[in-house]
């Protein structure tokens, strides 16, 4: 019945993040990636604050892995406007299909990093998967636009921050691995928008605020499925946001779903999920870098629910 219940809270968690998403593409479509990030992080820091004021473990802000953080913060920041930039120019259902590529760079990325080693059913889940990415953007075909290197490497700062935080997030607070992504991106953010600033009128402003407050609570859902169902249940329900993406860009951009788009991303969709059940067998990868993913693709103008997943279960084992 857990599972059920995880599954369930994993699902309506990604419905949310994909209504984020539909509105940072209607907005992006006024406004540039860097004034709606930048606005959707300033509006995000009474949201957060609330979370560290819970934060019991005591320190300081001094990461103890500075590099690792410096690395992982600047991934977020590029991460983050290429996303953004990614759904405001593209379909979005060819937006996820790349994204989705984000567990097999993750794959990839922890052979250097977590010295993962890698069989050949996970490298050949990995080959198969970039070559639905091929399908998707189907190179020689059609003109390959800025849009679809944006996703691109969205999904690859995204992975290498996920590997990074893999890597160093037990020994780093929450409150390290939260703020230092938003204090760039803000700060970057706000170096660039006078160079791109549009004035907004207040209905435009209140949708930011939606970005802000969908992302915040699709992440308290996705912590409510991982402490309710297991991560070989709840991670594969991140693919839902096709669904909603084909759903949605039908409804209210006027998209259609081609042919190739539906076929590669079925392919990288099939690969990640060959990945997860292979790292969900104990004696096939020994640090589970797919499955130890617990939040979506970094943005870094929303928190990373790992660390507050790991302090709540704490405090359940204590209750």
């Amino acid at each position: 019945m857990s599972g059920i219940k995880g599954a369930l809270f994993a699902l309506a968690a990604f419905g949310v993040f994909a209504v984020h998403d539909v509105v940072v593409k209607f907005l992006g479509g006024a406004y540039s990636p860097f004034q709606i990030i930048f606005f959707s992080v300033l509006l995000s820091f009474p949201l957060v604050t609330l979370m560290l004021m819970r934060d019991p473990t005591s320190g300081h802000l001094r990461p103890v892995h500075p590099w690792w953080i410096a690395l992982r913060t600047g991934a977020g920041v590029v991460t983050g406007a290429s996303v953004f930039y990614a759904f405001s120019v593209l379909p979005l259902a060819q937006t996820y299909a790349v994204l989705f590529a984000t567990p097999l760079l993750i794959t990839v990325f922890s052979i250097p990093i977590l010295k993962e080693k890698v069989g050949i059913h996970r490298w050949v889940a990995v080959v198969v998967g970039l070559a639905g990415v091929l399908i998707v953007l189907r190179p020689g075909s059609v003109n390959l636009e800025l849009g679809h290197l944006a996703a691109l490497t969205g999904a690859s700062g995204s992975a290498l921050a996920s590997i990074i935080i893999r890597k160093v997030g037990r020994q780093e607070r929450p409150v390290v691995l939260l703020l230092y992504p938003m204090v760039a991106n803000f700060t970057v953010m706000a170096v660039a928008l006078p160079f791109v600033y549009k004035p907004m009128p207040i209905a435009d402003l209140g949708m930011v605020g939606l970005i802000s407050l969908f992302g915040f609570s699709a992440g308290l859902l996705l912590i409510a499925a991982y402490r309710n169902g297991e991560a070989a249940i709840v991670a594969p329900m991140q693919y839902s946001q096709i669904v909603w993406a084909s759903l949605f860009g039908a409804w209210i951009f006027g998209e259609t779903l081609d042919p190739n788009t539906l076929a590669g991303a079925a392919i990288v969709i099939a690969s990640g999920l060959y990945i997860v059940f292979r790292e969900s067998r104990g004696a096939v990868s020994e640090n589970t870098p797919v499955l130890r993913t617990r939040s979506r693709f970094e943005l870094g103008s929303s928190f990373r629910i790992s660390p507050f997943l790991r302090r709540a279960r704490a405090r359940d084992r204590k209750g």
